[in-house]
């Protein structure tokens, strides 16, 4: 995944439409994040990156970061506690293995966009939209 072919290719409103389809049928917040920097540590990143975004603050706990760092060719899909309590990293590793080989082919948007159905699927399981529910973070990809 060489930066600037993904920066390139990147289609931010199939992915901004594709999170919002998908948070229509949860309480869940999807986010994706993508770094310039070079990181050997994806996971310390999404992290760091899911804490400055806010997504702690959500009502139900229930925010789902997708972080990529083009430039280090890694990748990284964290979810808040109460998702980590109801969702085994089985899921997660599905969720990676698809994102992987959609990367393998270069489809970047593919990836991305598949990664946020997938969320978004476990998260209507889980969270269920309520008629009280509101976008509590924005339907952006955020960059650095």
């Amino acid at each position: 995944m060489k930066e600037q072919a993904f920066i390139e290719q990147l289609q931010n409103e199939q992915i901004v439409t594709a999170i919002s389809v998908a948070e229509a049928k949860t309480s869940g917040e999807i986010r994706i994040f993508i770094s310039r920097k070079e990181t050997s540590d994806p996971l310390a990143a999404a992290q760091a990156e899911f804490t400055r975004l806010g997504m702690a603050k959500t009502v139900e706990r229930n925010g789902v970061l997708i972080f990529v760092a083009p430039r280090s060719q890694k990748f990284a899909i964290i979810g808040d506690k109460a998702i980590n309590e109801r969702c085994g990293e089985h899921f997660w590793s599905e969720v990676a293995e698809d994102m992987t080989a959609h990367f393998k082919k270069s489809e970047f948007t593919e990836g991305i966009v598949s990664a946020i159905q997938k969320a978004g699927t476990l998260l209507a399981k889980h969270f269920p939209r309520r008629t009280d529910d509101r976008n509590e973070l924005p339907d952006a990809v955020e960059r650095d």
